[in-house]
């Protein structure tokens, strides 16, 4: 089978396997696309989305804003002639040697050096977190400090170490965002998000 035919009759087994829901069109294109990258229909459940996530995130592709990750793996996972077509850029600054050296300096993680490092990129963008709980709690305390402004928040983390308490946080906001309850997440599933959404913006 060709990979078109074999993501069509995934998505039409998930349909299948998922019966009836609540979830809209649009919200159920995301659902659906974490489903079929992680095989776990728990997602269902879990996934939460603020009322103006998909609209801001929709917005902020359109306008051809940065898209910051918090992982290479996640910048991997983005289809980037997709986000090229916004003229988007997609990037990630773990590895950058300031962030490295910061990070050293301060005693901190560099998923969190990174998030301050990537602040003269994030105004409108979109920044997709699937690993690291420290990074979202740092995104959390920059936009409260007004230092931060991304339009969307793709909160994923995975992990035993406030992984869930950093996205009950995220949950409690008004920032718009998607995002999960618990444990389960990961750079994959973050991508996959964000895939869904360009797709969406592309009108396919």
């Amino acid at each position: 089978m060709k990979p078109e035919a074999i993501e069509s009759l995934s998505f039409s087994i998930i349909d299948t396997e998922a019966g009836s829901h609540d979830f809209p069109p649009e919200q159920w294109n995301i659902v659906r696309r974490m489903i079929h990258t992680s095989a776990d229909f728990e997602y269902m459940q879990t996934v939460r989305f603020h009322p103006e996530a998909l609209s801001a995130g929709l917005r902020a592709i359109r306008e051809g804003k940065a898209i910051i990750t918090d992982t290479e793996m996640a910048r991997s996972g983005i289809r980037k002639a997709d986000a090229a077509r916004f003229g988007m850029s997609v990037s990630c600054l773990i590895g950058d040697e300031k962030v490295r050296e910061l990070a050293k300096k301060s005693g901190e993680t560099r998923a969190k050096a990174a998030v301050d490092a990537a602040l003269p990129l994030m105004k409108g963008g979109i920044y997709v977190i699937g690993n690291a709980p420290t990074a979202l709690l740092r995104i959390l305390e920059l936009i409260k400090e007004g230092k931060a402004e991304p339009s969307l928040i793709v909160g994923l983390p995975v992990g035993f170490v406030n992984a869930a308490e950093s996205k009950e946080e995220l949950i409690q906001t008004d920032i718009p965002f998607i995002s999960n309850t618990g444990r389960k997440g990961g750079s994959n599933l973050a991508a996959a998000v964000v895939n869904a959404l360009l797709i969406m913006a592309s009108g396919k």
